[in-house]
């Protein structure tokens, strides 16, 4: 069982940058690829950030490509979402996620509380 706990949320002023951590839990933390992805009010979750188990490869969303990155300290167990360049269309709960990296599986398997992020002047 892996658990996922979101923390960095907040409010912010558009152009504000914010800084979001998941730390991770009962699993092996290299074994699996990680992403952040968010989900705003009323709208389904949308497609958002990942990064391989040791960091060699990242993606992201077009809507968030330039502004965020992601980054990982597998020593630490953890993963972030940096957040630069906030616009009120970045105001959603972001989730971090796990998949194992092992199986081939298309859909990640775990999945945080989300924390907030909330964008407005």
């Amino acid at each position: 069982q892996v658990q996922l706990v979101e923390s960095g949320g907040g409010l912010v002023q558009p152009g504000g940058s914010l800084r979001l951590s998941c730390a991770a839990s009962g699993g092996t933390f290299g074994h699996y690829n990680m992403g952040w992805f968010r989900q705003a009010p009323g709208k389904g979750r949308e497609s958002g950030s990942t990064i391989t188990w040791n960091g060699g490869s990242t993606s992201y969303a077009d809507s968030v490509k330039g502004r965020f990155t992601i980054s990982r300290d597998n020593a630490k167990n953890t993963v972030y979402l940096q957040m630069n360049n906030l616009t009120p269309g970045d105001t959603a709960v972001y989730y971090c996620a796990a998949k194992f990296r092992f199986t081939g599986a298309s859909s990640y398997d775990y999945w945080g509380q989300g924390t907030q992020v909330t964008v407005s002047s």
